[in-house]
């Protein structure tokens, strides 16, 4: 006598199949959609037609002979900046920007000390890879670096020539 098909281990053994791929499936939609990456900026034309004004400000930066660094320890960033042909430092805008977590972006607007060290601190401990902007209030220029964090070395910002 034969047992029931419900009995036997090769009808449940065909079932789990396709019932473990509806599973993966479900909890890799579910961890995608929980942890989506901002790659695709929704503006793309302005901010590709803002690249060629961007490459005059890194030129002008050049011309100006300036050069910053900037050196990162936990939440502490200090920007060290050679005013090149300026007469005096200005107040710099910095800004962070995180190359896929659009949400962890921030900028801030600082003054030189009496050593002309420029100090503040983020938002939060940074990690990952970054891109480094510092331009003064009025945007005629512009410094720019790309980093990994956390390392111990400066980084160092480059206009146009990357030295």
């Amino acid at each position: 006598m034969r047992k029931p098909w419900y009995k036997q281990f090769w009808p449940w053994f065909v079932f789990a199949i396709p019932a473990i791929s509806i599973m993966y499936s479900l909890t890799a939609v579910y961890i995608f959609s929980q942890n989506q990456v901002d790659l695709v900026a929704e503006d793309y034309y302005k901010k590709g037609k803002a690249i060629n004004l961007d490459l005059s400000r890194l030129r002008v930066a050049d011309a100006l002979n300036l050069k910053a660094s900037v050196s990162v320890a936990d939440t502490d960033i200090v920007v060290n900046f050679d005013k090149g042909d300026l007469k005096s430092n200005p107040n710099l805008r910095v800004t962070f920007t995180h190359r896929t977590l659009a949400n962890k972006d921030f900028t801030q607007m600082v003054s030189a000390d009496l050593s002309g060290a420029y100090r503040f601190n983020s938002p939060e401990q940074l990690e990952g890879p970054w891109f480094v902007e510092v331009e003064p209030f009025d945007g005629d220029w512009m410094l720019q670096g790309r980093v990994n964090l956390p390392t111990s070395d400066p980084i160092s910002l480059y206009g146009q020539d990357k030295e």
